[in-house]
């Protein structure tokens, strides 16, 4: 089926027949010129679309068994909106809906119940009433120097060079571009917590030289491997529950009125780092890797200390000061990261665990 536009330029009207299709129709949605007038003039266009986009929103977070391929879907979506608020260097029609009032209701129905059903994971009631600064120091002492878990273990002990390198290639959707949503939250009025946030992002932007950016150096460690270093180019491998840690950190940024608890993520992020890290530079060195294939490691467990420290003496303490109103949700923020990065780490590691051959590049 064709339909003619003002232009009379005929736009194919595809019929899809599950999520993957879907996808596909979004994506040449995003790229269609004048998509909000398209779609009010011709809602035919979007008319299959719709019908998945709200099926998924029920089955993704409700008590249903089809509920993994429904939150893969919608968290993809929901990034590919995401990414337009940073600028990647790449084809400039990609951004030509950037502003688009449609791919906003997209947004914001995604956001509405998967926010919902992200807080139901929490105690938030329980959070509100905690004694702020206590619960920050308690919390960083224990992630600063946690157990040694099953997880860790494997890790250290067990992961084979195709699972590192697995690992390396999801990981890189947000290892290449490390740090850019931290810059959507900077702009505004001078103070001591927004001098200490900007000493944070210029130390993981190399001070402005490319050859010290912290994504340099994650590059490398993939060249050395052989994987592609092209931002996105293993898209199709991330989780949904990676997908959804990223995605959170957008919106958190890209709406002011959730400073507190993007501040609170980005303390755990900063303060845990060094933990995690040192699990995957132990796997690289028992599986003899050169330098150039953990050098990422080595520079954020020595940076990281650092940044944790800052982050919660010079940050998260004053904004509890700050705002004492609302100080509770830089503890929400804190324990909702590490609940979504926890469970972002579990997917990746049963995907790693499952895989029993090699891993291919893709087409």
């Amino acid at each position: 089926m064709l339909i003619k536009t003002k232009a009379d330029i005929l736009l194919p009207v595809i019929r899809i027949s599950s999520y993957e299709e879907a996808e596909q129709q979004f994506k040449w949605l995003l790229m269609l010129e004048n998509l909000d007038e398209q779609v009010k003039t011709q809602p035919a266009l979007i008319k299959d679309f719709a019908e998945f986009f709200s099926l998924a929103l029920i089955e993704a977070y409700t008590e249903n068994s089809k509920a993994e391929p429904a939150k893969w879907f919608l968290q993809r979506l929901l990034y590919r909106i995401n990414r337009l608020n940073l600028f990647w260097y790449d084809n400039l029609q990609l951004y030509t809906n950037e502003r688009s009032t449609y791919l906003g209701e997209v947004r914001d129905r995604i956001e509405s119940v998967w926010q919902a059903w992200e807080l139901s994971q929490l105690d938030v009631e329980k959070i509100q009433y905690l004694k702020v600064k206590q619960a920050l120091q308690e919390r960083a002492d224990v992630d600063l120097n946690p157990p040694l878990s099953a997880a860790k273990r494997y890790l250290r002990e067990d992961m084979s060079w195709e699972g590192y390198r697995l690992l390396l290639a999801i990981a890189s959707l947000d290892g290449l571009v490390e740090a850019s949503r931290l810059s959507r939250i900077l702009g505004g009025a001078s103070n001591e917590i927004q001098a200490t946030l900007f000493r944070v992002l210029l130390e993981e932007y190399g001070n402005g030289r490319l050859s010290r950016k912290h994504s340099t150096f994650f590059a490398q460690m993939m060249a050395e491997l052989g994987l592609k270093t092209e931002p996105e180019a293993y898209l199709d491998l991330v989780p949904w529950q990676v997908l959804a840690s990223i995605n959170h950190n957008f919106l958190l940024t890209e709406r002011k009125r959730h400073f507190l608890r993007y501040n609170g993520g980005l303390t755990y992020f900063e303060i845990a780092g060094p933990a995690i890290y040192t699990d995957y530079m132990l796997a690289a060195k028992r599986l003899q890797l050169a330098d150039a294939a953990m050098g990422y490691w080595e520079l954020h467990i020595r940076e990281d200390e650092r940044h944790g420290q800052w982050m919660l003496t010079d940050v998260a303490l004053p904004l509890a000061d700050r705002y004492p109103d609302h100080a509770w949700e830089l503890v929400l923020g804190y324990d909702q990261e590490k609940f979504m990065g926890d469970r972002a780490a579990a997917a990746v590691m049963a995907l790693i665990q499952q895989s029993q051959s090699t891993f291919t590049q893709p087409q």
